[in-house]
């Protein structure tokens, strides 16, 4: 599995009502919205146990959604996020379907989600057939890479963004990384002129920050530069701010408060011009120190990155994150 389709599955959750409504059409007229939605990993983990130390090499979902029938009437949404070619996918997900069936004997409606690059792969049915008997199970499929940008650019559903995001991933290989920047600056401000609420808002930055790398550690400074510029003036979050929100806060507000009263104290003694100035310039670079290293911290702690890409990722050099790292043991 592509290491970054693990992204899927804290995004589904934060835009699902908007996956409903980029399948169905009718979504809002069938489905209870307001009742929201249970989402069953535990219980899809009990169904297909691992062996302990196995990663997962797939990501699925399992979710409980309300109908408007008149009365607690329920289906189940099951979506599979495929990145890699799998010659018993299709078996796979029949062997899901009837085991969920098994247990919660309640309509289930299947997804497969398909982030691969391979053209030729796009399994859509699995067929039994043997001595007399025989079964045809088909699900629901959707393969990015067949996808539109154009379209996908003009649909106003925030999901259509991570789709967007996953297609410009598996191009990334065609393009380098200025042209790289640009279309991550395109698709950042096709997002941020929507009027999304702010949970989603930081996932869905989150999901197109993270999903798709660059190469080169300044070009991602460039890209942080240029969404802080269309964000300064906004309520909404920066990249960084919405991966390690607390982190970045605790760091932010100690470097203001210091800078505040650094600045008044030699407002008084020098003037209030000077003071003002050096109380912000001080407060800001200790105030940023502490929020690299705060950021630094919990990447190292979340043991997904390397340690190049938590360089990458915080502007800084490797040597800083490794001392970060020995601080830690």
């Amino acid at each position: 599995m592509i290491k970054d389709d693990t992204l899927w599955k804290g995004i589904l959750e934060n835009v699902f009502d908007d996956f409903l409504r980029f399948f169905f059409k009718e979504a809002d007229t069938f489905f209870d919205m307001r009742k929201g939605f249970q989402f069953l990993d535990k219980e899809l983990e009990q169904l297909f146990p691992q062996d302990e130390g196995d990663s997962p090499k797939f990501v699925d979902k399992l979710v409980k959604v309300f109908t408007k029938t008149g009365k607690e009437e329920w289906l189940l949404v099951h979506i599979e996020i495929q990145g890699y070619d799998d010659k018993d996918f299709a078996e796979r997900m029949f062997t899901y379907f009837y085991r969920i069936l098994d247990k919660y004997k309640k309509p289930i409606t299947a997804f497969a989600i398909f982030t691969d690059g391979n053209k030729k792969f796009h399994p859509k049915t699995y067929e039994y057939d043997h001595l007399g008997t025989s079964n045809v199970y088909r699900f629901n499929t959707y393969k990015i890479l067949e996808q539109n940008e154009e379209v996908l650019a003009a649909d106003e559903n925030p999901f259509a963004i991570l789709v967007l995001t996953v297609l410009l991933a598996l191009k990334k290989k065609k393009v380098d990384d200025d042209d790289l920047l640009a279309l991550k600056l395109q698709i950042f401000r096709n997002l941020y002129r929507r009027n999304i609420d702010t949970k989603k808002m930081r996932g869905l930055q989150t999901f197109l920050n993270l999903y798709v790398w660059f190469a080169k550690q300044e070009t991602g400074s460039k890209f942080e530069e240029a969404i802080n510029t269309l964000t300064e003036n906004k309520k909404t979050m920066g990249i960084v701010e919405m991966v390690l929100d607390r982190a970045k806060k605790k760091g932010r507000a100690e470097g203001i408060m210091e800078g505040k009263v650094v600045g008044k104290l030699e407002g008084k003694l020098e003037g209030k011009l000077e003071g003002k100035l050096e109380g912000k310039l001080e407060g800001k670079m200790e105030g940023k120190m502490e929020e690299k290293t705060a950021f630094v911290t919990n990447l190292l702690l979340s043991r997904k990155c390397t340690v190049a890409e938590i360089a990458n990722y915080a502007n800084t050099t490797e040597a800083f994150v490794i001392k970060v790292q020995h601080g830690l043991k």
